[in-house]
């Protein structure tokens, strides 16, 4: 059967083509880990599962509590606002205030997300018209440049460490790229690589934003997950950064609630009305009972917070003690829940699809390929610190034996590109 791009078989056989918007996402790149992953459960192993950013700790019993108090109570089983109840945007925006020292409206400069992720994804939809080009670092976090691509637009990259490079390939993007672009997208914590930008950087950031007239997106999911005294800043620190920029975060670090799905966009209320309304074609906000949940959270004791983020310090003290002595040396993030590693010399040549692959089947830990956040990603992988330090440090006891294994000795396995 002759292939054409952008062409598949249907269930009869027959070629069609795929729709428009299908067509402009490349091909999955965890597909292969997470097949290998599948694979090895299925014949008895046990995975030890450093790939996706899924918090395993519980989340706080006071948040569970008041969830549990609130389901069942009258009205709260209707549709909840889109935008998020009045009460959680007030705690968002007592949580900037006290944390930040930045005073928000909740009516106007607040809207309550299905996580930040969900918040990305329809902001991209409210702001970019087709061909708009958005200047977005490399690596990132998917959603940074899918919601986007789904959205019409175009991306142009920027290294993501946030030095004089980051600087002179913004000047680059905006002098040689037509039309020019309409937003930056910034992610710091980042996801995947753990850097972490000063209030410097933000100040450089938002005059560059206001000189060339675009829009700062500012992802911060991982504000409160650092490991030393120098907390994370918001870009809304600096001084009318307000007038350009949006800020994302979540509920699912900080308070271990993935699952919930609770997250913020919060600044400029062109953009926040312009995602509001968007959201208010969409869906109609999270449960109620979740979004009173999510404002105990809030509102209630910081202790959760600073037990989670010891805990994560020592478990990332753990991956980069026993890796090192397992021949796999790991730089200690100072931030986020992950580390972002180098693919180790002897199996860089493999490539980090192949690399995570190989883990997953020699060594029974699955871990995520640094091609899956763009190409200046690859000879990395992410590693995220979700298990606890003595299944971290069985993962770096499988490692050492693949490790010390070396390539030549991996015959046996077929090449990525060969498995169906």
């Amino acid at each position: 059967m002759i292939r054409v791009e952008g062409v598949k078989p249907d269930v009869s056989g027959n070629t069609m083509e795929e729709f428009h918007r299908i067509r402009r996402l490349p091909p999955y790149v965890f597909e292969g880990v997470n097949r290998a992953k599948a694979v090895a459960r299925n014949g008895g192993a046990d995975i030890i599962d450093l790939g996706m950013g899924n918090p395993d700790l519980p989340a706080p019993a006071h948040v569970v509590e008041k969830i549990k108090e609130t389901i069942g109570k009258t009205r709260t089983d209707r549709y909840s606002a889109s935008k998020g109840i009045p009460g959680l945007r007030r705690a968002q925006a007592a949580y900037y205030a006290r944390r930040f020292g930045v005073k928000l409206n909740p009516e106007t400069q607040i809207v309550t997300t299905l996580g930040s992720k969900e918040g990305f994804a329809n902001v991209a939809q409210a702001i970019t018209a087709p061909g708009d080009v958005i200047i977005v670092p490399n690596p990132t976090y998917p959603i940074h440049v899918f919601g986007f691509l789904m959205a019409g637009g175009a991306i142009r990259s920027v290294p993501v460490e946030p030095n004089d490079a980051f600087f002179s390939a913004l000047e680059r993007a905006v002098k040689h790229t037509i039309p020019k672009p309409i937003a930056i997208v910034t992610c710091y914590p980042s996801n995947p690589t753990a850097c972490v930008a000063d209030l410097d950087f933000y100040r450089e950031l938002v005059a560059f934003a206001k000189k060339h007239g675009v829009f700062l997106l500012s992802d911060l999911a991982y504000a409160e997950v650092y490991f030393d005294d120098n907390p994370p800043p918001s870009v809304l620190q600096v001084p009318g950064a307000i007038d350009v920029t949006v800020e994302f975060t979540s509920m699912s670090k900080t308070y271990s609630m993935p699952g919930w799905r609770v997250g913020f966009a919060v600044g400029n209320e062109r953009i926040i009305a312009a995602l509001a309304r968007v959201k208010s074609y969409l869906d109609y906000g999270a449960f109620t009972p979740i979004q009173v949940a999510a404002t105990a959270a809030l509102n209630g004791p910081d202790d959760c917070i600073h037990e989670m983020r010891a805990t994560y310090k020592r478990r990332r003290d753990a991956l980069v003690e026993s890796f090192a002595r397992a021949g796999w040396v790991i730089p200690p993030p100072r931030a986020s829940m992950f580390a972002w590693a180098p693919i180790p010399e002897p199996f860089l040549s493999l490539g980090s699809v192949e690399f995570a692959t190989l883990l997953v089947e020699k060594a029974s830990v699955a871990v995520s390929p640094g091609a899956g956040f763009g190409e200046h990603g690859e000879g990395r992988v992410r590693i995220a610190v979700v298990e606890n330090e003595q299944r971290i440090r069985q993962a770096a006891r499988n490692v050492r034996r693949f490790l010390e294994t070396g390539p030549e000795m991996l015959h046996n396995v077929v090449p990525l590109a060969t498995r169906r």
